[in-house]
């Protein structure tokens, strides 16, 4: 999800093909995923072993290398920035922290818990929700670059809400996913989420800064954008063949109900688009520009999957429902999030026709 994402305010990165097709390129997956796990089952039992507290080895290397690029290119120094905006910044951080995890919690237990449940194996439902919970319980903060250069979006705005919310996550992802997943009745196995938490965020963003640093020191911006741009393929790569090992342990229960993916993204779809009407139409309420009340709605609802699928696999396992459950925000992702791309732009009419900004 990072190919062609730039942290420099200045740059205008456009969608490449792996982003614009990444859908597809999950879907493929998920048929090699399932077709390996059937084909060499003995393969992908070894990869479950090879565990070190019960963290899958092989899968956080993949996951290190799909979140650290992410990473190098946030500049955490745009946090001075965050007083420019503060309307926006306000209106995103009140939907990505006080809406967002707790709407997916209700629709989770709602959808998943009760009305789809008869359609669901009962061994697996917890497990989907917190799933899906993991999904909403860290914003993106990646693809929202691509996403804010689409929609013509406050770039200065864009990239002080990214370094506030990567900060935010170090210190309350664990806590607010302890919370919902005992709200919802889920064991929570706190030395595993807060392992992951120190693996897959405190950890890799002080060594992308610190890296990000040496870079700027020793070769400026063009040192940067070369090695960002080497380590671009690695960190896509790293994300497909992650899904791939995922759909292969997941393979018997998706071809004994294909339909439990279908049932999955009916809260995500739901969420993503009450989440962003919502800070679309609180922007609008406080008289916030539209240039960053459009990317303020994109980031309210987009998710860090990289780090919710690291999560469960940790907390889970790499064949548990909620690993399944944050893959299928990785599948939709994409075409829903450009079609809240098309609407903000579609609407800026409506919306600059009744503001002061």
């Amino acid at each position: 999800m990072t190919a062609g994402i730039h942290a420099a305010p200045a740059a205008r990165p456009a969608m490449g093909l792996f982003e614009r097709y990444l859908s597809v390129w999950v879907a493929l997956c998920i048929v090699a995923g399932i077709a390996l796990g059937h084909l060499v089952p003995g393969a992908f039992q070894s990869i479950a072993a090879a565990e070190a507290a019960k963290v899958n080895l092989p899968v956080a290397v993949l996951i290190w290398l799909m979140i650290v690029p992410m990473l190098l290119k946030i500049d955490l120094g745009a946090l001075g920035r965050v007083r420019e905006h503060w309307r926006g910044v306000g209106v995103t951080l009140f939907v990505n922290w006080a809406v967002k995890p707790f709407s997916m919690a209700l629709l989770g237990t709602l959808f998943i818990g009760n009305l789809f449940a008869p359609l669901l194996p009962q061994d697996q439902i917890s497990s989907y929700i917190a799933g899906l919970i993991l999904l909403a319980a860290a914003p993106c903060t990646a693809m929202v670059f691509v996403w804010s250069n689409l929609c013509d979006g406050e770039p200065h705005y864009t990239l002080s809400q990214v370094a506030l919310n990567d900060i935010i996550m170090v210190f309350a992802f664990a806590p607010l996913v302890g919370l919902l997943l005992g709200v919802a009745s889920i064991a929570v196995p706190w030395g595993t989420l807060l392992l992951s938490v120190l693996l897959y965020i405190v950890v890799p963003v002080a060594g992308a800064q610190l890296w990000r640093r040496s870079l700027l020191a020793t070769g400026g911006e063009p040192a940067l954008k070369r090695t960002l741009h080497l380590i671009q393929p690695v960190s896509l790569l790293a994300l497909l063949t992650t899904l791939v090992l995922l759909f292969g342990f997941q393979g018997e229960q998706i071809l004994a109900q294909p339909l439990v993916i279908l049932l999955l993204a009916v809260p995500i779809l739901i969420q993503v688009y009450v989440n962003a009407g919502l800070a679309y139409w609180l922007s609008r309420r406080l008289s916030v520009a539209w240039c960053v009340a459009a990317p303020a709605a994109l980031i309210g609802a987009s998710n860090f999957f990289e780090l919710a699928v690291a999560a469960a696999i940790s907390l889970f396992g790499l064949g548990s429902g909620a690993a399944l459950a944050t893959v299928v925000g990785v599948l939709v992702e994409v075409p829903v999030m450009l079609s809240v791309v098309k609407i903000v732009k579609a609407t800026k009419p409506w919306y600059e026709g009744r503001t002061n900004a």
